[in-house]
């Protein structure tokens, strides 16, 4: 099991789990707007984020392999700045399909919700 270590920022609320991680995890619901340090870089936040979720820590681009917990999670579908919110609409997994709901609640596969 890796240790975590608190990125500083607003209140110490991201978490880099990994030195080679290029996202990091919200440890509390964070809003856009709020301002974090991401790597000694004050960074305003472009959209809110969910407790759990990833920001990037860098800017990303498309293609570019998303490490967490020093491991490769998925692709990166679309430009992603840093601080940006990442999810199933700009990541796909390498691995497993992203399973969403369309607009009827049917399951269905693919990186992007409609």
């Amino acid at each position: 099991m890796s240790s975590t270590t608190p990125a500083q920022g607003h209140a110490g609320h991201l978490l880099l789990m990994s030195r080679e991680d290029n996202c990091l995890i919200a440890r509390v619901d964070l809003k856009a707007g709020d301002v974090v340090a991401i790597d000694d870089r004050s960074v305003s936040l472009p959209g809110d984020v969910r407790m759990g979720h990833k920001v990037a820590r860098r800017d990303l681009a498309p293609g570019e392999k998303i490490l967490r917990y020093g491991a490769i999670i998925g692709t990166a579908t679309a430009p992603i700045a840093i601080g940006a919110h990442i999810h199933t609409h700009n990541l796909e997994s390498d691995y497993i399909p992203t399973y969403t709901l369309d607009q009827d609640g049917h399951h269905f596969i693919g990186s992007k919700a409609s």
